[in-house]
C-alpha cells in the first residue's frame, strides 16, 4: 500500500473515556514498530544535565497565554482561548512567515486573533459563530498581514515582473480561512454563538459523567467528534495514531488561565497527566538532545543528520554561553530572533512518527523523572535537585517548545516541517 492510500485512511474515535489512554498507547506502538528508539540513559543525561536544571524552571513557566487583552466577560476570554487554539497551527510555514512578517507560526496566529477581536463589534463579530462561517480568504489575509501575491517574470516581455495569487502563504491563508469557516458552519447548525459557549457546554459535560474519565477525557472527547480541526488522528502502516494537540492545549490552556479564578467561572480541568501538545518543535527538539534516537528507523535515519552525537550533546546539554542571553519575554514571544534555518519537509507518515516518538518519550521522561535520585553521583545541589520529581507532563512539554526558543544554538537548529495540515 503506498503512503498516499495510508494516510488518506483515519482511524476510527477511540472508545468513549479512553481518550487519553488512546493517545499514549498509540505512541507508543507507533514508535516501537518504527523503530525509534528511546533509552533510560539518554533520559538521566538529559534530567541531570546543566541545560535542563538551570532553565527548567524558568523556562517551562513561559507558555505565551499571557493576552494583553480587556474583556468584557469571562465566556468572551474563553471563546478566543478556544478561536487561538483552534488555529495553532501553521508550524510548516515557518521559514515564509519569516521572510514576509519578521515572526514565526505561534506569534502570527495570536497576532492574527487580536485582530479579530480588535476589529470586531457587536454588528460585526468575527469571532462570532457566524463571522467564522462568513469570513472571507481576503479578509483573513488583511488581517493576518500577508501578502497573497508572488512575483514571477513575464514569459513574454523580457525585464517585466508580473504579480499572481500563489505561494506557501496563499495556501496557509486558506487553511485558516477554510478551519473557521468550517468550524464556524458546525457552529451555526448546532445552534452555539461562539466556540466558547460550545467549550462551556463539553466543560459541563465533563464535569457531569466524572465517573467516565473527568473533565479533561470528556472534553477531549466532545471536541474531537464535533470538529474535524481538532481530529489531530491518522493510520500509519496499519497503525492507528492519535495525538489529539490542539484539543489537549485548548483544555490546558483553560487550567492555566481560569484555574487560579475563585470561584471557578465554569469546570476547571485537572491536566497534570495530560499527554504532551505534540507539533515539529518538540520531537524535533528531542532529537537533538538525544532522547529520540531515528538512526535504525526505516524512512526517518537520514533526518537530523548529526544530531545527537557525543560533540553536539556536549554542547546543547551544558550551560547556555555567556553571550546567550535568555530570549524568551515572559509572554512567551521572540525577543531579537535569530534567523530560522530550515529544517526537513516531512510527509504525514513520517511527521506521525516522530510526533507519535515525543508522546511516548515525554511519558518516559516524566517516569524517570519522579524516581529521580536527587543523591545519586553527589555534588554540591543534591538538596535543590529534588524538585525534578515533582514536574509534570505539561511543564515537560512548555520547557521543550519554550527552550527551544531560549538559547540562540538551539533556535539555530532544525526543526522538520510538515505543510497542509491544520494539526500543528
Amino acid at each position: 500500500m503506498s503512503e498516499s492510500t495510508q494516510i488518506a485512511v483515519t482511524p476510527s474515535f477511540p472508545p468513549s473515556g479512553g481518550y487519553l489512554q488512546a493517545i499514549r498507547q498509540s505512541s507508543r506502538n507507533l514508535r516501537t514498530q518504527a523503530n525509534i528508539m528511546i533509552t533510560k540513559e539518554s533520559i538521566q543525561r538529559l534530567l541531570r544535565s546543566s541545560a535542563f536544571r538551570s532553565s527548567f524552571k524558568r523556562v517551562s513557566a513561559a507558555h505565551g497565554l499571557n493576552l494583553p487583552l480587556k474583556f468584557d466577560s469571562r465566556l468572551e476570554e474563553l471563546n478566543l482561548i478556544s478561536v487561538l487554539s483552534l488555529l495553532n497551527f501553521a508550524s510548516g510555514y515557518r521559514i515564509p512567515l519569516h521572510e514576509q512578517l519578521h515572526r514565526g507560526a505561534w506569534d502570527t496566529i495570536r497576532a492574527f486573533i487580536f485582530a479579530l477581536y480588535i476589529t470586531s463589534s457587536s454588528e460585526d463579530n468575527l469571532l462570532s459563530s457566524r463571522g467564522m462561517q462568513a469570513i472571507s480568504l481576503t479578509k483573513v489575509a488583511e488581517l493576518m498581514g500577508v501578502n497573497l501575491h508572488v512575483e514571477r517574470p513575464h514569459k513574454d516581455i523580457p525585464g517585466v515582473v508580473i504579480g499572481e495569487l500563489g505561494g506557501p502563504l496563499y495556501d496557509l491563508v486558506g487553511l485558516v480561512t477554510q478551519t473557521l469557516n468550517e468550524t464556524g458552519s458546525i457552529l451555526v447548525s448546532g445552534g452555539y454563538l461562539n466556540l466558547g459557549s460550545f467549550v462551556l457546554e463539553a466543560l459541563k459535560e465533563g464535569e457531569r459523567v466524572q465517573a467516565r474519565g473527568g473533565v479533561e477525557s470528556i472534553a477531549l472527547e466532545i471536541l474531537v467528534r464535533a470538529f474535524p480541526a481538532f481530529r489531530d488522528m491518522a493510520i500509519v502502516e496499519g497503525q492507528p495514531i492519535y495525538c489529539f494537540k490542539k484539543a489537549l492545549f485548548l483544555i490546558h490552556a483553560i487550567r492555566l488561565r481560569f484555574g487560579s479564578v475563585s470561584p471557578p467561572p465554569f469546570p476547571i480541568p485537572s491536566t497534570t497527566e495530560s499527554p504532551i501538545f505534540t507539533d515539529n518543535v518538540i520531537p524535533s527538539m528531542l532529537v537533538h538532545l538525544g532522547i529520540i534516537d531515528i538512526s535504525q528507523a526505516s524512512g526517518l535515519s537520514l533526518l537530523f543528520l548529526g544530531a545527537g552525537s557525543e560533540e553536539s550533546l556536549e554542547q546543547l546539554l551544558g550551560p547556555a554561553s555567556k553571550s546567550e542571553s535568555s530570549r524568551a519575554s515572559p509572554s512567551g514571544t521572540s525577543v531579537n530572533p535569530v534567523a530560522p534555518k530550515a529544517g526537513p519537509m516531512l510527509s504525514n507518515a513520517q511527521a506521525f512518527k516522530l510526533r507519535a516518538a515525543a508522546i511516548d518519550a515525554c511519558e518516559m521522561i516524566i517516569e524517570e523523572a519522579h524516581l529521580f535520585d536527587a543523591y545519586a553521583g553527589g555534588g554540591k545541589d543534591q538538596d535543590t535537585l529534588a524538585w525534578i520529581r515533582e514536574i509534570t507532563l505539561p511543564e515537560l512539554d512548555m520547557w521543550i517548545w519554550s527552550i527551544a526558543k531560549d538559547r540562540p544554538d538551539y533556535r539555530a537548529l532544525e526543526r522538520f516541517a510538515q505543510r497542509d495540515t491544520v494539526f500543528y
